[in-house]
């Protein structure tokens, strides 16, 4: 898929998505205001009833303008002028809720304005009404607390819903459906885009290392294809120096295919297998130093220099040492590679906590910082075009970080555009007994 139909395809499903989000939450505020307002006129229908009823029980509300008024937190102030017999309020209370389908916990308490006191109150759990009910007295020192200051001689009690937020999320219960399967929608479309961004990026990389392999094996089989001509010529044989020469670039050549195809399946098994390691306790200074005479003619060739700071007091450490020489190796080489001027290379030592930290710097052309995050990926290398000024498949840094995770080790780089790469390598130590 073409970058411009990606780019589309996810901002077309992003304003969907919004769109649909946007469209719930309002359905859903509205319907959460509906049903407030529905659990409002309940109650208050509820408690009217109650105060109907305990006027029949000799109660006087007739110069009570409002006797119901509601106060924040879910509390209902109901104002009466008599005293309130506790058993009767209780038996009203229950009786109305579940007449007007409030099947719901609530606690009421009686206040006395003459005292400031409350002279009773109770929480009902609704679940245990019709079976066993269990009353608990609710304490009075937290009804005193929660009871409003009326400055009026007479009685009022006080109903609250401490569950009110529970029974409202009951009650809206497509609402709670479709709002989980819009959740699902929206996290499986976002997946869907992340597939797409990666499958989209690993098409690059891929098509990448296409272009990169057909460029290391062009050169090489443009060379022996040369100098088969040469050799094919008839009077090659009354040459034997020049018949020698042309073999020998045949002969290097073909080493150099068969190096770089052995490269690409050597990940590919390291990726189709656990990885085992050959470990012992080896110095890795003297390694270091193995693999820089290595590569010192390369780099003296290019007029650069190569810089030994060696400086951890622990070098002891249990590896595999071809592995980690070819890690060494595979640093070096891009430190030389990836240099448009004369390398000037780095490597150094030290200890840290429980292990030894080895740094390879170098003043090449530095890795951008969008780049960084995927450098270490299998066949990745920083995007050039059609450009091919550097040989190589994107294995050599994959291979750094593969093997250096199986010796249970750390690798990081630090990097900046034109100033150059320094990777990161920490190893752990054993402590010696």
């Amino acid at each position: 898929m073409k970058s411009r139909s990606i780019r589309f395809v996810v901002l077309f499903g992003s304003l969907v998505v919004v769109g649909l989000l946007a469209i719930q939450i309002y359905w859903v505020k509205n319907a959460l205001d509906l049903k407030d307002r529905e659990f409002n006129s309940n109650v208050q229908m509820a408690l009217m009833k109650v105060v109907n009823q305990v006027t029949n029980f000799g109660g006087d509300t007739t110069q009570i303008v409002e006797p119901i008024k509601q106060l924040p937190d879910n509390m209902y102030v109901v104002t009466i002028n008599e005293k309130i017999t506790p058993t009767i309020l209780e038996t009203l209370l229950k009786r109305q809720f579940e007449m007007h389908h409030l099947d719901m916990d609530f606690e009421y308490g009686i206040y006395d304005c003459n005292t400031n006191n409350v002279v009773y109150g109770n929480y009902i759990n609704f679940d245990e009404i019709k079976a066993a009910f269990q009353q608990t007295s609710f304490p009075k020192k937290q009804m005193n607390a929660t009871f409003p200051k009326l400055l009026k001689d007479e009685y009022y009690f006080l109903v609250r819903f401490p569950t009110k937020k529970t029974f409202m999320v009951e009650q809206m219960g497509f609402w709670v459906f479709s709002t989980l399967v819009l959740v699902l929608v929206i996290l499986f479309f976002t997946y869907a885009v992340f597939v797409i961004l990666k499958q989209r990026r690993l098409s690059e990389v891929q098509t990448d290392f296409i272009n990169n392999m057909t460029h290391e094996f062009k050169t090489p089989l443009s060379t022996i294809s040369i100098s088969t001509d040469v050799l094919l010529q008839p009077n090659i044989v009354n040459n034997p120096e020049r018949l020698m020469s042309y073999a020998t670039i045949i002969q290097d050549e073909a080493n150099r295919l068969k190096n770089q195809v052995e490269r690409v399946l050597q990940m590919a098994k390291l990726n189709k297998q656990k990885i085992k390691i050959n470990t012992e306790l080896y110095d890795i200074h003297l390694l270091i130093k193995d693999a820089v005479e290595k590569l010192k003619l390369l780099i003296y060739n290019k007029g650069g220099k190569i810089n030994l700071e060696l400086h951890a007091a622990e070098s002891l450490v249990n590896l595999d040492k071809l592995h980690m020489q070819n890690i060494i190796y595979n640093l070096l080489d891009n430190a030389i590679k990836y240099c448009d001027e004369e390398p000037v290379i780095t490597i150094s030592t030290q200890n840290v906590k429980k292990g030894i930290e080895i740094a390879v710097s170098d003043n090449g052309i530095g890795i951008p910082a969008d780049s960084q995050p995927m450098i270490f990926d299998k066949f990745y290398r920083v995007p050039t075009g059609n450009v091919h000024d550097v040989k190589g498949f994107g294995l050599g840094l994959n291979y750094v970080k593969i093997m250096t995770e199986a010796h249970k080790g750390i690798v990081r780089l630090k990097s900046e555009v034109g100033k150059g790469t320094t990777i990161f390598i920490t190893l752990p130590i054993e402590e010696r007994k």
